[in-house]
């Protein structure tokens, strides 16, 4: 059987329920960019609060030393419905367990929303993150709506989606916020999450993984994914370097951009900000690369791409350039476009090729490679504010690039470990 193991009753089983699932969503016509769009309008405000911790801190009451509260209760969870609700995929019925989740999204920012009280908005931001977990539900779903040989287009495009609503969530949420007031920004997503609820009602399939599994059995058995799975363990390892990086930069550039030679204001931070959205079209990219057999020297390129964008970023924020913004400005905005393109590309590959690896454990798998990479962004964005201190923009860089260079070091030793299994 060239060296692999012997289906079991439950891998038939998974592999039925799979093709059941994309015959269900080939008869509703579900589109890859319809799941995009969905991605991109959930993940809005997982990033919306952090520009504007200094207007909603006291206007809810906050002390200024508890500002980080704002953001920071979001994120946590977030990274709690990656562990403990993102693996209910593999055990409960997908659709129903995904229409819950977006009516709890919708139910969170209403009450953000109208908030007089601290504890009260801040309760409900962990909740508001927990449940835009969500996210990490529609795409193995997606995934398990297609063909194998077709699956890495697919993430790729759903991945694109999901990065746009990252890349646009920071301006958008300072444009609607100068305009309409903060509290705009989680009505107008509550509104926009709710028309999602009805448009997916009626064009999510029903998707049944196999049975067999409980809850705390669903939980225990991830340790045993991330200790079996190799492929899971590399992947989740380069992500999380390369968005640790991506962090690094997107949480100290507004503090570069706002000194000399740049003085950007707010509009002209929401501004730079687009230009990281040009990254999503490596998405779709990388996603037929794989398909084509291609990912792991593919990898091998994103993880360069994060390196030389942060040399790249290193040289514009240098005192060299002083003299002409004009050029210096131009260099930055190039080094955050090669910053999406790696970090989008080492993403989507990965994504790729953990939904590759067991169709019944597809959730919990999406959950642990998400989890990582979030955990490598968390800890970017903790080392920025210090590095700031320490030494500024070349320290800030530095770590980006040896954060890029690490993940490069992995992937091309999987790359040449690959080659020489074919070779023997």
């Amino acid at each position: 059987m060239d060296g692999q193991f012997p289906e079991t009753a439950a891998d038939i089983t998974g592999k039925a329920l799979a093709a059941d699932a994309i015959a269900t969503g080939e008869r509703q016509g579900v589109s890859t960019w319809f799941f995009a769009m969905a991605v991109a309008v959930v993940v809005l405000n997982l990033f919306s609060a952090q520009p504007l911790v200094d207007v909603i801190g006291p206007a809810i009451g906050l002390a200024p030393t508890a500002y980080g509260l704002v953001s920071m209760l979001t994120l946590l969870g977030y990274a709690a419905g990656l562990i403990l609700l993102v693996p209910m995929v593999d055990l409960a019925e997908n659709r129903r367990l995904i229409l819950q989740m977006l009516i709890g999204d919708v139910l969170a920012l209403a009450v953000a929303a109208t908030a007089q009280q601290s504890w009260i908005f801040l309760a409900a931001s962990f909740t508001l993150g927990m449940t835009m977990s969500v996210i990490q539900m529609l795409v193995p779903l997606a995934a398990s709506l297609t063909p194998e040989s077709q699956r890495g287009r697919v993430v790729g495009n759903v991945m694109s989606g999901l990065m746009l609503g990252i890349m646009l969530s920071r301006p958008l949420a300072s444009l609607i916020a100068e305009y309409l007031g903060w509290r705009s920004v989680y009505g107008l997503s509550a509104v926009a999450v709710a028309l999602l609820v009805i448009a997916l009602a009626w064009r999510l399939p029903r998707r049944r993984p196999a049975p067999g599994l409980s809850y705390a059995a669903l939980i225990g058995s991830l340790s045993t994914l991330l200790r079996t799975e190799r492929v899971l363990r590399l992947r989740a390892a380069t992500a999380g370097l390369c968005f640790g990086s991506f962090s690094l930069f997107w949480t100290a550039i507004a503090l570069r951009l706002h000194a000399a030679p740049f003085h950007l204001t707010a509009n002209g931070l929401a501004a730079f900000a687009l230009a990281g959205v040009g990254g999503i079209v490596m998405a779709p990219l990388a996603g037929r690369l794989g398909d084509r057999g291609w990912g792991p020297a593919a990898v091998v390129i994103s993880d360069l791409l994060v390196v030389g964008a942060m040399a790249l970023a290193w040289l514009a924020g240098s005192d060299g350039l002083a003299s002409h913004p004009d050029w210096a400005l131009g260099l930055m905005v190039a080094a955050a476009l090669l910053l999406d393109l790696g970090v989008v590309g080492d993403q989507t590959l990965g994504r790729r090729a953990i939904n590759l690896l067991n169709p019944a454990a597809r959730g919990r798998l999406n959950g642990l490679f998400t989890g990582s990479f979030f955990i490598g962004g968390a800890c970017g964005s903790l080392a920025a504010g210090a590095a700031w201190v320490w030494a500024g923009w070349s320290l800030i860089c530095l770590l980006a690039i040896l954060a890029g260079a690490v993940a490069c070091l992995l992937s091309l030793v999987d790359v040449i470990a690959l080659r020489n299994s074919k070779g023997r």
